[in-house]
């Protein structure tokens, strides 16, 4: 044997474009326990292992891409669907609906990413068990950190993104979509009216046209308005144009009646014109009050920090804003606490014979969990304040949690020597401040009794 002797995962298991890590053993260590049937030699290459480390952040990171960009994909579809109205009743274009349907995706990415990224350690952390390459790393001497740091870079890249669209990614893009929704409720009425068709732009108005002449003029326009229970009405005209003022629209209904009912227990009212103006302002969807007020969501972070006096938004509800404010700044832990949830369920060696169909349930159940329990906590910080370090006290509380699992499961391996994760350098700190106390404690002793 020459100086280095060299342990590789088969070629066969891993594939042609697999890369195996490469364990180089020292000859001294090598012949004092491995020969004697003793503890696995140390690692003494460090650039071997940090090709490992970059071979899993490249699984991890191509793996999150294809899981990110496919549930992205299905939740556009999603949203896609729920908004097909604005093609089908409000007669925009399908542009119109793919730019509002786009703006509306980033709202939903921080709870999007954390998972993808779960999904994908747990797929990686697989994957090197069944090509036996964790059972290398644990023989050769490495904790499970090797896997984790990766794995740990990654988390710390989707936080950041995570941190990124809630500051800045979800108050543009909740902004920019308002404005495509007042710009589509301002041209409704002049994009919607198709000859043959009834209408509805909401609920309780339709309307309906019989064609529409060359000129741009309606003919045998029907208006039908029965969303104030008090005042039922409709407009039946032989022709109408739409006549823009300002920023005002109108319709001029020429010879036609409009027909009113007040009371159910009372006859219609009939009134014949021969041209009447309507202002198309009335029939626009109503909006909620204060329109003009931004949401918690479309803020920007000095927005949110800071709202404006006049706020109305602000003023009846502060519990949003300071429930909004800790959720942007909690919710880039969450990938963070995912991966040191997969870590502890599937993230130690184990032989391929067993089955981790169960850890990988637990996980997935115990992630959703752990996120569901944030959302509810933000309904809660709502309206008591002093719920708010809860909002963080969750994936932290995940990350000890599963950092003791680690422990206990490293305790449970067949070697000893592999150095603790926490509990043993707190063991260690608490021995050497013991011992300390106990040195002083006899000094003091000695020059009293001296």
């Amino acid at each position: 044997m020459g100086r280095y002797g060299t342990w590789a995962t088969p070629a066969k298991s891993l594939g042609k474009s697999r890369i195996s890590a490469t364990l180089e053993w020292n000859e001294a260590l090598l012949g004092n326990r491995g020969r004697q049937g003793g503890e696995p030699p140390a690692i003494t290459n460090r650039s071997a292992m940090g090709i490992f480390e970059r071979y899993v952040f490249r699984q991890a990171g191509s793996a999150l891409l294809i899981i990110l960009l496919s549930l992205s994909s299905i939740v556009w579809v999603a949203l896609a669907l729920r908004q097909l109205n604005v093609v089908t009743s409000q007669g925009q274009d399908v542009w119109m609906l793919v730019k509002m349907t786009t703006l509306a995706l980033p709202n939903l990415m921080a709870i999007i990413a954390p998972f993808s990224l779960l999904i994908a350690s747990i797929h990686t952390l697989n994957r090197l068990n069944g090509d036996s390459e964790l059972i290398v790393l644990t023989a050769s001497g490495a904790t499970v950190w090797r896997a984790a740091k990766p794995l740990l870079a990654l988390a710390l890249l989707v936080a950041l993104g995570v941190a990124f669209v809630n500051h800045i990614g979800m108050p543009w893009s909740l902004k920019k979509l308002r404005d495509y929704v007042v710009m589509v409720r301002a041209n409704i009425l002049t994009q919607v009216i198709q000859p043959g068709a009834f209408s509805s732009p909401e609920e309780g108005l339709t309307f309906h046209i019989r064609e529409r002449a060359q000129n741009g003029e309606l003919l045998g326009l029907i208006v039908h308005d029965t969303r104030n229970p008090a005042l039922n009405q409709s407009y039946m005209a032989e022709r109408s144009a739409i006549l823009q003022r300002g920023e005002s629209n109108f319709i001029i209904m020429h010879t036609g009646h409009i027909v009113r009912r007040t009371d159910k227990d009372e006859p219609s009212q009939i009134i014949a014109f021969e041209q009447y103006a309507v202002d198309l302002d009335q029939f626009e969807k109503k909006m909620d009050d204060d329109t003009e007020d931004l949401k918690p969501r479309e803020r920007y972070l000095g927005e949110l920090m800071y709202p404006e006096p006049t706020s109305s938004a602000y003023r009846n509800a502060p519990g949003k804003f300071r429930a909004e404010l800790h959720e942007r700044f909690s919710n880039p832990l969450y990938p963070i606490a995912f991966v040191f949830i997969a870590l502890a369920a599937v993230g130690q060696a184990h032989s391929t014979r067993q089955n981790r169909v169960q850890q990988v349930a637990i996980a997935f159940v115990l992630a959703a969990g752990l996120r569901l329990g944030g959302l509810a906590m933000n309904n809660i910080v709502v309206m008591n304040e002093s719920a708010t370090a809860l909002l963080y006290l969750l994936p932290l509380s995940a990350m000890l949690g599963s950092l003791i699992v680690m422990e206990r499961a490293r305790r449970r391996l067949a070697t000893s020597r592999f150095p603790g994760i926490i509990l043993d350098p707190i063991g260690d700190a608490f021995s050497a401040a013991l011992g300390l106390l106990r040195r002083r404690s006899r000094g003091n002793a000695v020059h009293g009794r001296g």
